[in-house]
């Protein structure tokens, strides 16, 4: 338990904003499965709109600080290869 009020408040602060980046990171991991599912069956054009959606919610993410900007290149960088690969 806090001893203070302000330590009181900034641990709700930190609730808050574990519960948001939690988010925005399950919504990336979401939407990257939903994208290697595509790319396995095959689906060009489906997984290059999950690939777009990837990209902006892994640079979302980044952008946020919830991710660092290298993380986020490395992971669009092996996704479009991945996509590259499958679909060459």
């Amino acid at each position: 338990m806090s001893n203070s009020a302000s330590a009181t408040k900034r641990h709700k602060q930190s609730e808050v904003r574990r519960i948001k980046n939690r988010a925005v990171k399950s919504a990336a991991r979401t939407c990257a499965k939903k994208y290697l599912v595509a790319v396995g069956e095959k689906d060009a054009e489906k997984a290059q709109g999950l690939l777009r959606d990837l990209t902006k919610q892994l640079d979302t993410a980044a952008r946020k600080g919830i991710i660092s900007k290298n993380a986020a290149a490395r992971k669009k960088s092996r996704m479009q290869k991945f996509y590259n690969i499958s679909f060459a």
